[in-house]
């Protein structure tokens, strides 16, 4: 025999029922809703190998570096064009 759709609840109304009951427990029940929550999340967390973790790490540091350099070079540019604007050139210390 074939199962009737009308039967089965609506996606919606599970999602409302589940938001109607959170809306109704005290302080502590939410905090614990909230704690499982987080558990079941971390979970789903997936941890990268070795590899990965120094391949991702080398890649920061050099994104770091490319922008260092990038920022030091502008500072530098406009440190010698407000030199020229506002003072005698670029000032030797």
């Amino acid at each position: 025999m074939a199962k009737n759709v009308i039967d089965e609840p609506s996606e919606d109304i599970v999602a409302n029922s589940r938001l109607d009951r959170a809306g109704r427990r005290g302080p502590f029940g939410r905090i614990g809703l909230f704690l499982k929550q987080v558990v079941n999340e971390l979970k789903k967390v997936v941890t990268p190998t070795r590899k990965e973790l120094f391949s991702y790490t080398g890649v920061v540091l050099a994104f770091v570096v490319i922008m260092m350099a990038l920022v030091s070079g502008f500072d530098f540019v406009f440190g010698l064009a407000v030199g020229y604007v506002f003072g005698d050139g670029p000032t030797t210390t």
